[in-house]
């Protein structure tokens, strides 16, 4: 995670998953369950094979390279993302 001393504006970080980050950033339960299709309708474009099928795809790297701005779109709306792929479902919490 990003310190918040260190952190860019969410929305211009976020890059194409900018949707996702604003909608995270807007729900008020510490708890937000998205199925992969939920995820999709937001996004309004498929997600990357390997978000269906790789838990890994959902880890956060924390190293702000560009190839993960996927993770900048829960990391910087202070979520974690936690995938339970066979149930087709991905729990974002917020960070304490």
């Amino acid at each position: 995670m990003i310190p918040m001393a260190g952190r860019k504006s969410g929305r211009s970080t976020a890059g194409p998953y900018r949707i996702l980050y604003e909608y995270l950033e807007k729900r008020f339960a510490d708890t937000t369950v998205l199925t992969l299709q939920q995820l999709q309708d937001l996004l309004g474009v498929a997600l990357p094979a390997p978000a269906l099928t790789d838990p890994t795809w959902w880890a956060d790297t924390g190293n702000g390279a560009s190839d993960t701005l996927w993770s900048d779109a829960w990391t910087l709306a202070g979520r974690t993302a936690r995938p339970n792929l066979r149930a087709g479902t991905v729990i974002f919490e917020r960070v304490s």
